[in-house]
């Protein structure tokens, strides 16, 4: 049984988490299936957007502690000369739209997995919380991107306290976009998904991209390299659809091309 399941449909990829009997705890094998279906997802061009979910009650319940070698992942090289983005939620890049379809506790690595998703879609039973600190641990990767997505004392109290919060709490700090009722949350995650795909993908990829390495340029660099994707995704076939479709006033017909 493949302990994460990727499926494609409509343009729309679902990356479903498949170890319910153990909460869907990550250990090494299931690290190796989940990095692979992301990467699956970077590669598919008949995928435009994703959405991460899980089976059975539980979301993630973050690293399996009774089986944890190679949960965070492996690493080549040798003692300090190791690669620090080997996995989706640690910095591969990736410009599709993303969702999370979260419901039940979510916990540590899958706080911080959601966290790199673009939306966050939470059932009213779902609960978030990075626990390291209780077991004597720091949170890493969790604590340099949280206080990204949410104000500083809200990114604190989770990642200081070790508590969890719940899903309307998780909502007030900015963590979650949407609350649903847990009967809503699939056929929400995936009504949004379908209108991400109204949008021609590649334009989307390059606004994504966009947004995402011009956080760390000032401000003449992030407008030159704007306008340099602004000519790339203008070579593209979509361009010359899009601007056909508004001309004879129908939808487009995306190609991803």
């Amino acid at each position: 049984m493949a302990l994460v399941t990727y499926e494609c449909e409509d343009h729309i990829a679902t990356i479903t988490l498949n170890r319910p009997e153990a909460r869907n705890a990550i250990n090494g094998a299931l690290r190796q299936d989940l990095n692979a279906a992301w990467e699956r997802f970077r590669d598919d061009e008949d995928a435009w957007v994703a959405i991460l979910t899980a089976a059975g009650d539980v979301f993630c319940a973050g690293g399996d502690l009774k089986d944890g070698e190679g949960s965070v992942g492996t690493f080549a090289g040798t003692f300090w000369e190791k690669p620090t983005i080997n996995s989706f939620e640690s910095g591969m890049e990736l410009f599709k739209p993303t969702i999370a379809a979260v419901h039940g506790p979510c916990v540590g690595y899958g706080v911080t997995g959601v966290l790199f998703c673009d939306f966050v879609i939470a059932s009213t039973t779902a609960t978030f919380s990075f626990p390291e600190v209780t077991l004597g641990v720091p949170t890493i990767v969790g604590a340099i991107r949280l206080p990204e997505r949410v104000r500083w004392a809200d990114a604190m109290e989770l990642l200081l306290t070790g508590k969890p919060v719940s899903a309307e709490r998780a909502k007030e700090m900015g963590l979650v976009w949407r609350l649903v009722e847990p009967e809503e949350l699939q056929d929400t995650a995936r009504t949004w998904a379908r209108t991400l795909t109204e949008a021609a993908p590649l334009a989307q990829r390059a606004t994504k991209e966009v947004a995402w390495r011009t956080a760390n340029m000032g401000w003449i660099e992030s407008v030159r390299f704007g306008e340099t994707m602004r000519k790339v995704a203008g070579a593209t076939q979509d361009v010359v659809e899009g601007i056909a479709a508004w001309r004879e006033k129908r939808a487009p017909r995306w190609r991803g091309r």
